[in-house]
């Protein structure tokens, strides 16, 4: 989302030159949304995401604390059905009327293969917990998304993913699954088991039940060399193909209206630990804001301050084990859109986001992120059988965001994009159908496991047609 670390501006005393209305207007459109009833008029306490957007008074909550437990729970469960994990997701995937279903309490390893590199762990583990829990065993996953707070269930439902050449997301890493369907049966799933299943519910959006375990292929522990640079974005994009393949990691963020660019790459490394630096995004964004506050209706004057402001910013080195690098602490909370474009379309489709927004949004102000994503073969995948470059747009959760369905959904639909599931769209059925070649297989698959659609809330219904 923000630069990561280091882009502070040297010019927090610009904000003295501020004029009055201006100061006005801002404060009315950065005034807190007005949130729902936290009770309705039936007595139900309202769920809502993270971001604020989604909403919902589920008539039953219900939190099993174990395999065993969920699967005597579904069956009698009140419909639509729906699992949470963090509540990171920014579509309608969670809302329910019926029965809200939190897995957190299955959480933890239950068992590792140490000469194989794998684990098997409950789903309903943190990604902030399960790095920690692998470098105990001397495992760690590759490829981590920017926020680590979501369960491992919910990440590989939406298809999260990190960044990295030839580094699949993290349900791309998975060798087996053991999924409890709406009847309460309890199936365990891999390539050579149910393969069927495997393949359609690793990406699942939580349509095909819920899942309770999920069995990792890892890597040996591994420490890496986190660098943070800025740089201008016309070079990077230039140079983006190249530099995306001489990184383990690499990913990059725009900063619009500034002309430059954060560079982030992690390559593995035997230097001696050299910790991150206390987190400096939320300062960075605020200050983004605050020169967008100032110079929103003089682009020029924008782009002329920001440069100042970051001239000679060094760049920033942290050296440690790859969980503690990779993902980062999010409190400003957001919207978001992302889309992933076939690998060859990733920089025209940047080049046309970016003009679109500098031209006809001059309210934004959180970077565009790019990433990269490997090929892989689950059936829902944003990245079955292409390699693929991420390009995703943020608006802060107390503004407007129509402008990414106005600008920037039709720059990546027209290159070919497949939504996250996790992130906004205006995708349904028929849209889906030509992007996911085994779309259909996926569908039937689906209505065999959940025949009465128990799991299908308003949201899906459009997404399954």
């Amino acid at each position: 989302m923000t630069s990561r670390r280091t882009l502070l501006f040297a010019g927090a005393g610009l904000l003295a030159m501020g004029v009055g209305g201006l100061a006005g207007r801002r404060w009315w459109l950065g005034r807190e949304p007005e949130l729902p009833a936290p009770i309705d008029s039936e007595g139900r306490a309202l769920w809502s995401n993270w971001a604020g957007n989604q909403h919902a008074y589920p008539a039953r909550r219900a939190a099993p604390a174990s395999e065993a437990e969920l699967a005597d729970l579904l069956p009698a469960a009140t419909s639509p059905i729906r699992p949470v994990g963090s509540g990171h997701s920014f579509t309608a995937l969670v809302p329910t009327d019926g029965t809200l279903l939190s897995i957190d309490r299955l959480q933890g390893l239950v068992s590792h293969d140490a000469a194989n590199s794998s684990a098997t762990i409950r789903a309903g583990t943190r990604l902030s917990a399960l790095g920690p829990l692998l470098a105990d065993i001397g495992q760690e996953m590759p490829n981590l998304p920017d926020i680590n707070k979501q369960t491992l269930a919910g990440a590989m439902a939406t298809g999260t993913h990190g960044t990295g050449k030839g580094l699949m997301a993290l349900h791309g890493e998975a060798s087996a699954i053991r999924l409890v369907l709406p009847s309460g049966a309890i199936v365990r799933c891999s390539r050579d088991e149910r393969p069927e299943l495997f393949h359609a519910a690793r990406v699942g959006l939580g349509a095909f039940g819920v899942l309770s375990e999920v069995t990792l292929q890892n890597r040996a522990l591994q420490r890496v060399r986190k660098s943070v640079t800025l740089v201008d974005t016309d070079q990077l994009l230039r140079d983006w193909p190249a530099l995306a393949g001489r990184h383990r990691n690499a990913e990059f963020l725009v900063l619009p209206f500034t002309g430059k660019s954060a560079l982030i790459t992690h390559d593995a490394t035997d230097e001696p630990v050299r910790p991150r630096s206390p987190d400096q995004d939320s300062e960075t964004l605020m200050d983004l804001k605050a020169l967008r506050d100032l110079f929103e209706f003089a682009p020029a004057l924008r782009r002329k301050a920001a440069q100042a402001a970051m001239a000679d910013i060094p760049a920033e080195i942290a050296i440690d084990e790859g969980w503690k690098l990779l993902s980062n602490e999010r409190p400003v909370r957001f919207k978001e859109m992302e889309y992933h474009v076939p690998i060859a379309e990733q920089v025209g489709a940047l080049r046309e986001i970016i003009a679109r927004i500098e031209r006809d949004a001059p309210d934004v102000f959180f970077p565009i992120e790019a990433r990269i994503i490997a090929a892989d073969d689950a059936w829902l995948s944003p990245f079955y059988g292409r390699e693929s470059g991420s390009v995703a747009v943020h608006a802060w959760y107390k503004e407007d965001h129509s402008w990414m369905a106005r600008l920037v959904e039709p720059v990546l639909r027209e290159a070919g994009g497949r939504p996250h599931w996790g992130k906004l769209h205006a995708l349904g059925a028929a849209d889906l159908k030509p992007l996911y070649p085994m779309f259909a297989e996926a569908a039937a698959v689906r209505r065999a496991a959940d025949p009465d659609g128990r799991m299908m809330n308003p949201y899906l219904q459009r997404i399954f047609g």
